[in-house]
């Protein structure tokens, strides 16, 4: 099992901060850093930024948003990034969520999985270089009865073959993800429920495109806070914010996904009340109201003997790349937290 970083959003006053832990990052060893976007800063922007100023690790976006973009825009940039960066640039993808994509961008969120669908054979086509052409539901390349013509990407992307990821939750998602995709990203793992509400999803869109998991990378990504074992429950109450935002106040009340895995992992009435809180405006109600179990089960909390024996039991659920979010109010705390991730992952015998 390989580790990854997650910068999560650039932006938020870390900036410098955020760059030195990717260097870390690519010191240690670890394999991949992924930036995110979402109303904020861009990724592509921060990932040209990241890879300029580092030498060996890959930097992967988690995610370009499929609404923001149209897939021939989102092949160019990745044919740039992967040739700028000598071979490093990892494409991850994901549809966002209903709020952002009908109130930032204007596209109706509708049909995610036939639009994912259509979005990948475009981008995949187009970083073949041939002539694009295309006819789907969504997409029709080039326009028809108009001046528009076949034409192909000039760059010449560093490898024939960019690695190319889907960010996806639900079962459906997680399905079609197997089926199409090179990898998983994923929020919220838990080791002991990965297989019912992950995995075996992957596996069913694997075996229907004719493939097993080997060599399907499946990358969870999990907030990482080192302390004493006896403190692990004040670790946790650190994530609370977090998780309650996710939980409840990640989409309305009948799209919200994290809302749903919460609940397909055992948390139905939490995953509830949780919402209900937090979309009535009580977010400090919301977050006392997130059990630690539901913390301790999708975070790294604790010593680096108990990290390791977590990141076994990852690496036994499937796992192949664990993306790391690491806890810290200084710039010293984030630094210590990517060393012990990849102390740990020693200590696990994984390395």
């Amino acid at each position: 099992m390989q580790l990854g970083i997650n910068l999560g959003y650039w932006g938020a006053g870390m900036d410098a901060d955020n760059l030195a832990v990717a260097q870390e990052a690519d010191r240690l060893g670890y394999a991949v850093c992924w930036a995110a976007e979402a109303y904020g800063s861009d990724a592509a922007t921060v990932l040209s930024w990241v890879a300029a100023q580092t030498e060996r690790i890959d930097v992967g976006s988690a995610i370009f948003q499929i609404p923001a973009r149209q897939p021939a825009m989102t092949a160019m940039t990745a044919a740039t990034l992967d040739s700028l960066s000598g071979g490093r640039f990892r494409l991850g993808l994901g549809v966002s969520g209903p709020q952002v994509s009908e109130g930032w961008y204007g596209v109706r969120f509708d049909k995610p999985l036939a639009r994912t669908r259509e979005y990948v054979e475009i981008v995949r086509k187009a970083m073949t270089r041939e002539r694009l052409t295309y006819e789907g539901q969504h997409w029709t390349l080039p326009l028809p009865d108009g001046p528009g013509k076949p034409i192909k990407l000039t760059v010449h992307p560093q490898r024939e073959h960019i690695p190319l990821y889907i960010a996806a939750i639900g079962p459906k998602n997680l399905e079609q993800t197997g089926e199409i995709a090179d990898g998983a990203l994923v929020i919220f793992p838990s080791a002991d429920h990965l297989e019912e509400t992950t995995v075996k999803h992957l596996r069913a869109g694997r075996e229907k495109a004719g493939k097993t998991l080997d060599g399907f990378d499946v990358c969870p990504t999990l907030p990482l806070a080192v302390g004493d074992d006896k403190d692990v429950a004040t670790l946790a109450d650190t994530f609370r914010p977090y998780t309650a935002l996710y939980v409840g106040g990640m989409g309305s009340p009948k799209q919200n996904f994290y809302n749903q895995l919460a609940q397909r992992m055992g948390y139905e009435k939490e995953a509830a009340e949780i919402q209900t809180k937090y979309l009535s405006g009580d977010k400090q109600g919301a977050a006392a109201a997130v059990p630690h179990d539901l913390i301790d089960q999708t975070t790294l909390l604790g010593s680096v003997d108990r990290i390791a024996d977590r990141m076994k039991a990852y690496a036994a659920a499937g796992v192949t790349t664990l993306s790391l979010a690491p806890a810290g109010f200084t710039l010293d705390e984030r630094l210590a937290s990517l060393r012990a991730g990849s102390e740990a992952l020693e200590r696990a015998g994984l390395a």
